[in-house]
């Protein structure tokens, strides 16, 4: 009799360590939904469908995109944070979701805690930009024009919470004075009202900004990553002195918390799967935009980094005393 209960502890036991396993075997089980919190066209949206593409071929699925729009990203966020966590809806979005954790007082989630970071996929510079005839030729000079004329000058974003609006801040922050900021329904009308001399200082992703600074339409003073962008001629924003101006656009994936960890682990494979394909690379060159490391595009990484940004702006924001609620 006791022969037989250990067999059955054993059998048991065995069973319990084979179930993850035996569920990454049987994941995905149907085709999977990638929500993005942006239009159709975008960035944000062009690096979902890429990332989707790379993911179906070693998933063996079919990945759909769907736009979740509205509230500044929070709308598509709360529905994966709600979606069953099976691994079959996920999330793509950019540094919006942990600047949200403080723009949004009363969020129906929480951005740390209410998802299983899968991988980060991609990392973009903002630069810094101003008129085709601003009175400054280097960051420096930029700067000082900034404290020397104040709220004189006016500074353009698409929107709280958005890059070009976090990127506004630290610019303002590293001028020691507030400008006059205009809101424009996304960087293309800015960049639009830039050109023609009515907008003064804008920052945005160079994978909007490159073109417009490489024909002279607009002046650029630096990149906002620690590193210098290929295909730009400009100086970083910490080599130019103003070391607080840094930041990036970055976009990661995430699932519902409680997600197994084995079909989270082979989420994460397929992550990176896609970011090794050449098509991918090839278009992440083409908007500017570095793609992740194998590193980054891991569980681990992704979530030290998320707690890391969502940290790192709460002050900002809170100093800021803006808040999108």
């Amino acid at each position: 009799m006791a022969e037989i209960s250990r067999r059955a502890t054993i059998a048991a036991s065995l069973a319990v360590l084979a179930a993850p396993a035996a569920k990454a075997q049987s994941f995905p089980s149907r085709p999977l939904t990638v929500v993005v919190p942006f239009a159709a066209g975008g960035p944000t949206d062009v690096i979902a469908r890429l990332v989707a593409e790379g993911m179906a071929k070693d998933l063996g699925q079919p990945v759909v995109v769907e736009n979740v729009t509205g509230a500044g990203g929070t709308i598509a966020a709360a529905r994966v944070a709600n979606a069953r966590p099976d691994g079959h809806m996920l999330l793509v979005h950019h540094i919006g979701h942990a600047t949200a954790a403080t723009l949004y007082r009363q969020l129906p989630y929480n951005v740390e805690t209410s998802f299983a970071p899968l991988g980060l996929v991609s990392d973009a510079a903002m630069t810094v930009v101003a008129r085709p005839d601003f009175p400054a030729n280097d960051l420096a000079g930029f700067v000082a024009e900034l404290k020397a004329q104040g709220d004189k000058l006016n500074l353009a974003h698409s929107g709280l919470g958005g890059a070009n609006q976090l990127c506004g801040m630290l610019v303002q922050q590293a001028a020691g004075t507030p400008l006059t900021t205009v809101v424009f329904r996304g960087s293309a009308p800015a960049l639009q009202e830039l050109m023609a001399g009515r907008i003064d200082v804008f920052c945005d992703q160079a994978t909007n900004t490159a073109p417009f600074i490489r024909d002279g339409r607009i002046k650029a003073f630096a990149v906002t990553l620690e590193r210098r962008v290929e295909g730009l001629d400009l100086p970083t924003a910490a080599e130019a002195g103003s070391p607080g101006i840094g930041m990036s656009t970055w976009h990661g994936v995430y699932a519902p918390a409680g997600t197994p960890e084995a079909v989270q682990e082979r989420l994460a494979t397929a992550i990176r799967a896609a970011l090794r394909e050449e098509r991918l690379r090839a278009r992440f060159a083409d908007l500017v935009t570095e793609v992740a490391t194998q590193e980054q595009a891991t569980p681990a990484a992704h979530r030290r980094h998320l707690s890391a940004e969502v940290a790192r702006w709460r002050p900002i924001i809170q100093a800021a005393g803006l808040y999108a609620d």
